[in-house]
């Protein structure tokens, strides 16, 4: 299937909901549904990988075993978010899970799984936490996802990195980098945080360079910013993981460059609490775990003369640490991945899964494109 570049350099921008948007979606919802619903994704061993893309419809069942994911904790929030609403198939008037104005933009009374699924050719089940197929995601960090989905031993590899990057210390050959389908689902700004001590001490921004100098121990002390006589503890996440991947890329040009964090951490969770529990902190972080009243204040990164913001433009092309949130598959995409994906990627998914926790909706060019990769009619 044809795949898209991912690129730091496109505009991001939080998308609101409107009549005129949604009406979009349902439209080209629509347009993708495969009509007949006798179609086959070829997959019949029940390991969740069988894959055929060719459209004739002629082979066997529907596969409906479990469709698994692993990976990135940055990406956790919105495939397990996802996963958890698909799961419960709820009815459409559901005010928390399926609201009527979600289920009338898309002119529907169906249940929300079975109404995306039904698209793609699987038989509505209309029963609560009974969708046409489960989904499970689990948690650990992008080098695990690239490496699971590249094993076949999950259906999708969450990543905060690109996967050329993840394997770039292992010198991937382009046969291997060539079987990777990335869905990008969402884009984080990953800012820097602070314990609550040091903002409150006055330090409110930093430039990329005192950045770099922190990561590389050149400067210990907050003193040398402007702030408490107190040494820096600089904390990072796990090596392998995409956000510690594209921290490195971002910031120091190389996916692969030797920075020296006092700590580092597996996932977000791990390190919004490190953050949280300490008075001398700084880190690199998702967007989905800031929390500027409470135990991660964010501060400024000034670059080139420009002031990135929390809030105001982490998401604008310039800003270097902004990055994509994939959803890696492997040797084309199934008729059950691509399901589930392309409801990740409605307008439904992106403003729930991906606004809603805190990271920036594809903008409309590029969600068209992801769109296009997993549209039902490529399975009929």
């Amino acid at each position: 299937m044809a795949r898209e570049s991912a690129s730091d350099s496109d505009l991001v921008s939080r998308r609101k909901i409107i009549l005129g948007t949604g009406a979009a979606g349902a439209a080209m919802l629509a347009g993708c549904s495969s009509g007949d619903g006798g179609g086959d994704d070829g997959n019949n061993s029940g390991d969740g990988q069988g894959q055929d893309n060719s459209g004739d419809g002629t082979a066997g069942s529907m596969d409906t075993s479990v469709l698994t994911g692993d990976g990135s904790s940055t990406v956790f929030p919105i495939t397990n978010d996802g996963a958890s609403y698909w799961n419960s198939n709820p009815e459409a008037g559901d005010g928390d899970y399926w609201p009527s104005e979600w289920a009338d933009e898309y002119g529907t009374d169906m249940r929300l799984a079975d109404y995306f699924a039904q698209q793609y050719g699987y038989e509505p089940t209309g029963k609560r936490s009974s969708p046409p197929f489960r989904v499970s995601i689990a948690l650990s960090h992008s080098g695990t996802g690239i490496e699971g989905v590249m094993e076949e031993r999950v259906d999708i590899g969450d990543s905060s990195a690109p996967a050329a990057a993840e394997l770039a210390g292992s010198d991937p050959s382009e046969e291997t980098l060539n079987n990777f389908v990335d869905h990008v689902v969402g884009v984080d700004g990953q800012p820097i945080v602070v314990s609550n001590e040091i903002a409150d001490a006055g330090v409110e921004s930093i430039t990329i360079e005192e950045l770099r100098s922190i990561y590389r121990q050149e400067i210990t002390n907050w003193s040398e910013l402007g702030g408490p006589d107190r040494d820096i503890l600089a904390l990072g996440r796990a090596a392998n993981s995409g956000t510690a991947t594209s921290f490195r890329s971002n910031v120091f040009g190389d996916p692969n460059a030797d920075t020296s964090p006092d700590q580092r951490f597996g996932q977000n969770q791990q390190l919004q609490q490190a953050v949280s529990q300490a008075d001398n902190a700084i880190t690199y972080i998702a967007l989905a775990f800031v929390e500027p009243d409470g135990g991660t204040p964010p501060v400024d990164l000034e670059i080139d003369g420009t002031t990135y913001s929390y809030g105001e433009n982490l998401g604008a092309a310039e800003y270097p640490l902004s990055r994509d949130l994939h959803a890696y598959t492997w040797q084309d995409t199934s008729r059950k991945e691509a399901c589930f994906i392309n409801f990740l990627l409605s307008d439904f998914g992106q403003e729930t899964f991906v606004a809603g926790n805190n990271y920036f909706q594809l903008p409309q060019d590029r969600l068209e494109t992801q769109r296009e990769k997993v549209a039902a009619s490529n399975y009929e």
